[in-house]
């Protein structure tokens, strides 16, 4: 198809509305086939049972008898039309940006506020279509940036992530190339991403340490205190307990919203799909068993005789552990790390997540926020989906074939 009208050919822009049915498409085509008419652009799209149908058609002869042509037809089927002859033609490069807009709700005055700073940065909106009505509201626009340079990258995802915080909304940029459709291999951190609450805490909380712990835990996801002397400080506090508590825990872990649905689809799509845990294998083996996922790494517990230690085996899993963990699997799946997808909530993350082509801050510390290709806010795993282009429908579309039940309430 050519990207614009022929150099002799008068340009005639056509836009049919009125509400959606069989039909209507063939009948407009049928009136454009008898003009001979060249077609240089179509889009259609159906806003609850209403179509809005538009054909940009070249035409080297009798413009206007095109016209009535085509109101004629559309009046048989009970369409309405308007026809632009001559209209003037600015031939696209394409979209440069992809933005997923995701809320609950995408009220009229967030999506304002967007547009407005979108045409303060001359960057127009070339499509927008809805990818998701549950458990959040998402919404992709393609955008096209005037200069599709770094340093125009930087500065749309700055101005951004500003509104996003302003509105309440989460907006995620990518720029629109293949290499956003060929991500292969996903890792999530677990503690707070994949599970809700922190797992030491958990068994800090056999011991009757819960408060001292929780208070080391958080001052390391914000990046307060070293990992490593955290994790080491937080497991001395478990000496003495059996290690029968490893498996309690592991069966009370409550997966975060959404986490099943996003590794059966990601899965379904081709990922590699495993966990770089600051955790403890006893858990995490379990947690990979029970959902299938194709890798794990986390940290060992020291048992004897059947009760912990308080101390841990082998090299620490910390910040940097996780970027070297996430390289040993991609290189051992063949996977380029621009291929790979990281997600996380914490200051222990943000290697891995610089590290993956794609990071992705999950309800995270601000100092994860800021390093981070995109930050989602809301307590759901599977809007990491509609990030990665899969909309709702497909995933409940996938389900439905496979005889599962969508995942709503």
């Amino acid at each position: 198809m050519s990207t614009s009208p022929g150099p002799r050919q008068t340009p005639v822009l056509i836009t049919v509305t009125g509400p959606d049915k069989p039909g209507v498409s063939s009948v407009l085509f049928a009136a454009l086939t008898r003009h001979g008419v060249d077609i240089v652009d179509v889009e259609q799209v159906v806003i609850r049972g209403q179509l809005v149908l538009g054909a940009l058609v070249g035409t080297d002869h009798d413009p206007e008898g095109l016209q009535e042509s085509v109101e004629q037809a559309m009046a048989t089927v009970a369409m309405r039309v308007d026809v632009e002859i001559g209209v003037d033609q600015h031939p696209s490069s394409g979209s440069t940006h992809v933005l997923v807009v995701l809320g609950r709700p995408v009220s009229a005055k967030a999506f304002g506020a967007l547009a407005r700073r979108l045409a303060a940065l001359d960057i127009n909106i070339d499509t927008i279509r809805r990818v998701a009505d549950y458990p959040v509201t998402g919404l992709e626009l393609r955008v096209s940036v005037p200069e599709d340079t770094d340093a125009a990258d930087a500065a749309l995802r700055s101005a951004l992530a500003a509104l996003s915080v302003k509105v309440g909304l989460d907006i995620a940029v990518e720029r629109d190339l293949l290499a956003r459709r060929a991500k292969r291999l996903i890792v999530f951190d677990v503690d707070s991403t994949l599970i809700q609450g922190e797992v030491i805490e958990m068994l800090a909380a056999k011991a009757g340490c819960e408060a001292e712990v929780r208070e080391i835990t958080e001052a390391a996801m914000r990046g307060e205190i070293d990992f490593t002397e955290s994790l080491h400080r937080r497991v001395a506090t478990l000496a003495g307990l059996p290690a029968t508590v490893l498996d309690e825990v592991a069966d009370a872990l409550e997966l975060t919203p959404g986490a099943r649905t996003t590794i059966r689809t990601l899965k379904r799509l081709g990922y590699r799909c495993g966990v770089v845990s600051g955790g403890f294998t006893a858990i995490i083996d379990k947690l990979g068993e029970d959902l299938g996922l194709d890798f794990q790494a986390a940290n060992e517990l020291e048992v004897v005789d059947g009760v912990l230690t308080g101390r841990v085996i082998g090299d620490v899993v910390d910040r940097e552990g996780k970027a070297v963990a996430l390289r040993h699997f991609a290189d051992a799946f063949h996977i380029p790390l621009a291929q790979c997808v990281a997600v996380g909530d914490g200051a222990n993350d943000i290697d891995m997540l610089s590290t993956a082509g794609l990071g992705i801050a999950f309800n995270a510390k601000p100092a994860l926020r800021e390093v981070a290709d995109t930050a989602l806010s809301h307590p759901y795993l599977d809007v990491v989906l509609f990030v990665l282009g899969v909309t709702r429908a497909e995933v409940e579309a996938a389900d439905l074939a496979d005889g599962l039940d969508p995942e709503r309430p």
